[in-house]
């Protein structure tokens, strides 16, 4: 149905006394235009806003973006990509040879697509997609809010989203987390530019959205924009209705109410619409089945997604775990949510269209953390998904004066600032060397790096702090909370994080191995561990050996010159060797670091 026209709509007969000079209706026409060109010159500087967020994330995400070593899981993503390349078999993901299909293809495709911006697989190349999708994530976030709200709710959103801590860390990391949550977003935006156009052929659209979006990381990218709109849609009209659907009457007009509310879905387009994204799923993994003869893909499916989350063989963390971990996830503007949470429970009775807002983004908040509390398997970074409506609800919460707030709201936004404002002024603490304030062995620890730039985030900060402080409103703490956390991540990571890569010993050791092995590298083991591979960077797989008797037998061929091994199984090692290259330790690494770090060996051939 077209909108009406509200200039039209209330234009009725007219009369001349309706119209005369100083009439009522003459005011209600100058009061209108008056609002009318107000609204479209706050659009106007929003829009501009807009794109003033879009440049600040872009620093954060792709400033010195190679400059720091690969860390942890982030080698998954470079080794499989280079080892594709060096294979040209797209659809077989190895690591040192050995497949590893925990993830769909998709994201390892992107890794590779990169090396043609980047000249090569590298750091760089690796992380590149993340980046990219942290961006589009932000400006779909942004268009959310503009749909749900209005421009600047979707734009401070976005600015939201953008300087919270693990979005910016995940954003400048190679993994498929990022990918994900933009994937999701894409749909969600689709639903809602057609939500009162459920019959339309978008529905298509969104189930490719959706199929594309699961080839980053698994099902998920089809679970949960389902389970977002599925919450939306039983909601959309309050919980009374819910009810009254739903626990009352007999069971036909109840299943009918389920299927008006969910015409999206129960609708002829829909079976076309799966088949459509299910072949899109299913492809690559058939190719991959054809090209090998290996039907793994299909099994990691089951194992990743459904046995992951029915029957966790790793990762249990406590059913708690997210009530807490989105604190840290969402530092600094988590302080707020609280207040966020109870102010969106009371919703806005005057404003329709603020009500429908405030239920889909709880729906999104709701859906996304009962989703990943019931599964079996916990990890804090699983809940990632989390941050866009935590983002939006912060966004609200500072969209109205203080003085509209609930007490408990008014008091938890009060004290959600206290805590932010006390962290800069504990941050201070940078300043001085860490032996003056730290137990041993932290005490070691070096000083905080680029102190002119921690300088810069620090005036700015304590600046913004008293800034509103002078007059402490919505807007005023908006600002403050915006410029310390802007300023923050981007010292933290453009210039600390990479400052950090000196006691970062992987890469170093991997250059130590290659000076020392030189040409003999058909000699190099592993065992228990795929060493820096990595960094090593070599053309063939290098044996890994898992069993001490494996390794027992493949030395008495006398073919094995040089073994990495970790530092916690040098003992088990019965042969005789001389260690020539290890990982650098410092005092402030744990135990479990060290036990884990790794040795080079020289094997030396036994006395005649």
């Amino acid at each position: 149905m077209e909108p009406v026209d509200s200039s039209r709509a209330a234009a009725g007969p007219t009369t001349a006394a309706a119209t005369a000079p100083g009439s009522a209706a003459e005011a209600a026409s100058r009061f209108s235009t008056e609002i009318t060109g107000r609204t479209a010159c706050n659009d106007t500087r929003w829009h501009k806003f807009a794109w003033l967020v879009l440049g600040l994330a872009a620093i954060l995400f792709f400033a010195r973006l190679g400059a720091r070593a690969l860390w942890s899981s982030e080698f998954r993503w470079a080794e499989i990509a280079r080892e594709m390349q060096l294979t040209s078999n797209y659809f077989w993901p190895t690591i040192n040879g050995r497949l590893y299909y925990d993830k769909p293809l998709g994201t390892y495709w992107l890794v590779v697509a990169s090396t043609w911006i980047t000249g090569g697989m590298n750091e760089a190349a690796a992380r590149l997609p993340c980046a990219l999708a942290g961006m589009l994530a932000v400006a779909l976030l942004i268009s959310i809010g503009r749909r749900l709200y209005d421009l600047k709710t979707g734009v401070v959103a976005g600015f939201i989203l953008a300087t919270s801590f693990s979005f910016v860390f995940f954003s400048r990391s190679a993994s498929a987390d990022v990918e994900t949550i933009a994937g999701e977003l894409a749909a969600l935006t689709l639903f809602l530019r057609h939500e009162h156009d459920q019959n339309g052929w978008w529905v298509i659209a969104l189930w490719v959205v959706m199929a594309l979006t699961s080839q980053m990381k698994g099902l998920l990218g089809f679970v949960l924009p389902l389970a977002v709109i599925g919450s939306y849609c039983a909601v959309a009209n309050g919980w009374a209705e819910l009810g009254r659907a739903l626990l009352t009457g007999p069971l036909a007009p109840r299943l009918r109410w389920i299927v008006d509310r969910n015409r999206w879905f129960f609708n002829w387009k829909t079976p076309l619409a799966i088949a459509i994204a299910g072949a899109i799923y299913y492809v690559p993994f058939e190719i991959s089945q054809r090209l090998t003869g290996s039907g793994k893909g299909f099994s990691m499916v089951y194992r990743e997604n459904i046995q992951r989350y029915f029957e966790p063989f790793d990762h249990r963390g406590p059913i708690y775990l997210y009530t807490y971990v989105i604190f840290a996830l969402m530092a600094p503007w988590s302080a707020l949510l609280p207040a966020a949470l109870v102010e969106a429970y009371r919703g806005a009775p005057d404003d329709s269209a603020r009500i429908r807002g405030d239920r889909f983004t709880m729906a999104m908040f709701c859906a996304t953390f009962v989703f990943f509390t019931l599964s079996g398997s916990r990890r804090s970074y699983y809940i990632l998904p989390i941050l866009p409506p935590a983002a939006i609800l912060v966004a609200r919460l500072l969209d109205r004066p203080l003085e509209q707030f609930t007490p408990w709201a008014r008091r938890l936004t009060k004290f959600g600032f206290a805590v932010i404002a006390l962290a800069i002024v504990l941050s201070t603490l940078a300043f001085l060397p860490p032996r003056l304030f730290l137990p041993q062995p932290y005490a070691q620890l070096p000083s905080a790096p680029n102190l002119g730039v921690f300088t810069i985030f620090w005036l700015g900060s304590i600046g913004a702090i008293i800034y509103a402080l002078r007059n402490l409103r919505s807007d005023r703490i908006l600002t403050a909370v915006g410029v310390a956390a802007w300023l923050f991540m981007f010292y933290f990571f453009v210039f600390a994080m990479p400052a950090g890569d000196a006691y970062r010993s992987e890469k170093p050791f991997a250059a130590k191995v290659r000076t020392l092995i030189g040409n003999e590298t058909a000699g190099l083991v592993f065992f228990k561990n795929q060493g820096p591979v990595f960094y090593l960077g070599l053309p063939q797989p290098v044996p890994e050996y898992d069993k001490l008797v494996d390794l027992n037998t493949a030395l008495a061929t006398g073919k094995v010159r040089w073994v990495i091994v970790r530092r916690r199984d040098i003992s088990l090692m019965k042969f005789q060797s001389v260690p020539i290259a290890a990982e650098t330790l410092y005092p402030w690494d744990p135990k479990e670091h060290s036990l884990n770090s790794m040795v080079l060996l020289r094997v030396t051939p036994p006395p005649p």
